[in-house]
This record gives structure tokens, C-alpha cells and sequence, in this order.
């Protein structure tokens, strides 16, 4: 029986194993203060007028529909009256609607700062601040900075065996 261990004792030893590992860390850190920026729209003025069965008239003149002025680039209509032509109780129409507009800018706008306009997005400038980031094999360490900022902090460990 001992005569028989022998020839398999060579199969139970430890054979050698070969293989590739590799090993890759890697690491970022991103970090963002935003630039100040205003966008906005200047809406301007609309009207219209519309009517049947009616007389018109500006105040003065039967028949006319003022012009109205305008003053720093918004428009205002003249004064409109309208009084049914026909006999009392018979049908008319009359409609009129008015937008005005925003007032023109008298100077430049200032960035992150609100203008008077009607459409607008304004964000004001980032500060660094306290924004710091840093990265070791195994820790992300953030602090996050002043507003309008961005800290992202990122590893990757990655083992292939073959």
C-alpha cells in the first residue's frame, strides 16, 4: 500500500499556476467655479383693436383711432371710445387688448444683477471659497465651496486576473 502512495503523492503536490494579474488605480478630482451671466429679452408693445357695428372715435375726431405715442421705446395707445352705430338692442362687437412693453435700458446691465425686463435669467459669479478636493488610494475628500461651484471626485480600481 505504501508502494502505491508514492505514485500519487506527485499527483496531490502543488502544481505551479500561472496567470496575469493586473492592477490599475485611478484618480480625479474636477473642480468648477461658474462665471457670472444675465440673459434676458425685452418683450414689446402690442395692440389690436377689432369691432363690428360700432363707431369708433379718438376723443376729437369721429371715425379715427389714435395713433398713441411712443416714449423710451414703449408704446401707449391714444384713448379709444366706441359707441354702438346701430339701434339700441342689435348686435355689435368690439374688442381690444394691449401688451406693453418693457422700458429700454438706460445703461449697460450688470451681470448677476436683475434688470426690469420681463423675461430673464441672471446668475451671479461663483467663489471659490473653501472648494478644495483631494484623493488617496482609498478616500475622496470634498469640501464644497462658495455658491455657483462644483466639486466631483472620482476612483477607479480595477483588478483583471487571465
Amino acid at each position: 500500500m505504501k508502494r502505491l502512495l508514492i505514485p500519487f503523492a506527485f499527483f496531490l503536490a502543488a502544481s505551479p499556476c500561472y496567470a496575469d494579474i493586473h492592477h490599475t488605480i485611478s484618480k480625479s478630482t474636477s473642480l468648477t467655479v461658474g462665471g457670472a451671466q444675465t440673459h434676458s429679452k425685452r418683450i414689446g408693445s402690442s395692440f389690436a383693436i377689432s369691432g363690428s357695428g360700432v363707431d369708433v372715435t379718438n376723443g376729437t375726431t369721429a371715425g379715427t383711432i389714435s395713433t398713441g405715442t411712443i416714449t423710451s421705446g414703449v408704446y401707449s395707445p391714444g384713448t379709444i371710445a366706441a359707441t354702438q352705430n346701430a339701434t339700441s338692442g342689435e348686435s355689435f362687437s368690439f374688442s381690444q387688448s394691449y401688451n406693453q412693453a418693457d422700458a429700454l435700458a438706460t445703461s449697460a446691465p450688470t451681470t448677476g444683477a436683475v434688470q426690469n425686463f420681463s423675461d430673464i435669467t441672471s446668475t451671479a459669479g461663483g467663489t471659490a471659497g473653501s472648494l478644495a478636493g483631494t484623493i488617496t488610494d482609498t478616500a475622496i475628500g470634498l469640501t464644497a465651496g462658495g455658491h455657483n461651484t462644483t466639486a466631483i471626485g472620482q476612483i477607479i480600481n480595477e483588478i483583471v486576473v487571465k
